[in-house]
């Protein structure tokens, strides 16, 4: 399981990672772009990620820790370092150094920075909590009168539609029946002619 751990293996993962997600890229490309050998590009590619997703779910994700930072030696896979209040194992030549006073000092400025930041934002907020609102009720109560006589509005305007649409339907079929009153009546015109010729 060493190995795993290695900056090696880190390496080379992330190589077969970015070769890998280029192939499927190329595939991609040459499938959209319909260039001879398209399909079996795609394949290689497809194939190539899911070799990439089983070979991810495999090793299993890092721990994003980053403790080498303020502990030098912790990054090595096979260093001796005992629990932090004891120190290294290792000789007095290979501990790591002392903390600095003024890098402690520039962490705690940096800190007391943060700090009157926070101050500032809630000081902010406080403010903003004693502003005034009374009258936002009259405001909305408005903004809802205005509401409702819009939807108001808008069902007069809907019933207004359907009233049109009735209109609509009501002259079409008066247009039949004049249509068909005007067959009648040159029907009946006909038969008086052929009547006035006998």
């Amino acid at each position: 399981m060493s190995f795993v751990k290695s900056k090696g293996f880190k390496y080379l993962k992330n190589l077969i990672i970015g070769v890998g997600a280029a192939v499927v890229l190329l595939g991609a490309l040459f499938k959209l772009e319909s260039w001879p050998g398209a399909s079996t590009m795609l394949i290689i590619g497809l194939g190539t990620e899911a070799f990439i997703f089983l070979f991810l779910g495999l090793i299993g994700p890092e721990k994003d820790y980053y403790w080498e930072k303020l502990y030098p030696g912790l990054d090595d896979y096979h260093s001796r370092i005992a629990p932090l209040t004891q120190g290294d194992l290792g000789s007095a030549a290979d501990a790591p150094p002392a903390l600095n006073g003024e890098v402690v000092e520039q962490q705690l400025g940096g800190m007391l920075t943060e700090l009157q930041n926070m101050s500032k934002n809630l000081s902010a907020l406080k403010a903003l909590q004693e502003v005034d609102f009374s009258g936002t009720s009259e405001q909305i109560k408005s903004m809802n009168n205005f509401y409702t006589k819009l939807n108001e509005a808008m069902a007069d305007l809907g019933d207004s539609l359907e009233d049109t649409k009735q209109y609509k339907d009501q002259l079409s079929a008066l247009n039949r029946n004049l249509g068909s009153l005007n067959s009648v009546y040159g029907n009946v015109l006909s038969a008086m002619a052929s009547i006035g010729k006998d």
